[in-house]
């Protein structure tokens, strides 16, 4: 019976989620999607930020890191965390990837980014993805169960900022570009 329901939900999130384009912005966010406009043949990225948990503490749901160890986001206090919810089958996801990628490999070690698949099928889905897409510098966390994204109640892709003492500082629903200057600003906020 839990099995199911955990079906169903995750049905509904993937029916659901995988950010829509044509998403309105609610009044109580900040949408960034007019500020991240893009001149002639970038792509176009359209992330609404979110400043509503704010403070909230980071859950304790664990996933899967590169060498099957299970992990928090607790396990990675002491220094920022952007944490990227995305899947294999979400073509916002795989558009601002590369961005991601870019961003860790300017950040070093300030920044931890942990790209968590909510690819149900895990590594047979995620490692061709990354052995084919050629990452840097990011790598492929697991969460086969998918429930970071269910139990946050996020679309897919949703990234999340928490400061180094594991509170959330803001949430970007959708693709967004990661390395450009008003992303900066934006992790500039986490301490």
């Amino acid at each position: 019976m839990r099995s199911a329901i955990g079906f169903l939900l995750l049905g509904a999130l993937a029916i659901g989620g995988c950010d829509r384009q044509s998403q309105a912005p609610q009044q109580a966010n900040e949408t960034t999607a007019a500020a991240n406009a893009s001149v002639g043949s970038e792509p176009e990225y359209g992330g609404t930020l979110d400043r509503t948990h704010k403070g909230e503490a980071a859950p304790a749901t664990e996933f899967t890191d590169p060498s099957g160890k299970k992990v928090s986001i607790a396990s990675f206090k002491g220094k920022p965390v952007l944490l990227n919810l995305w899947a294999t089958w979400c073509i916002p996801c795989i558009k601002e990837m590369p961005t991601l990628d870019t961003l860790a490999g300017a950040n070093g070690d300030s920044l931890q980014i942990l790209t968590v698949s909510q690819d149900l099928k895990g590594k047979e889905s995620v490692d061709p993805f990354f052995t084919k897409a050629g990452y840097k510098h990011l790598k492929p966390y697991l969460d086969t169960e998918a429930a970071l994204s269910t139990g946050m109640g996020a679309n897919l892709p949703t990234t999340i900022l928490y400061d180094s003492a594991g509170r959330e500082v803001w949430r970007m629903s959708g693709d967004y570009d990661w390395s450009g200057e008003k992303a900066a600003a934006l992790i500039a906020e986490a301490k």
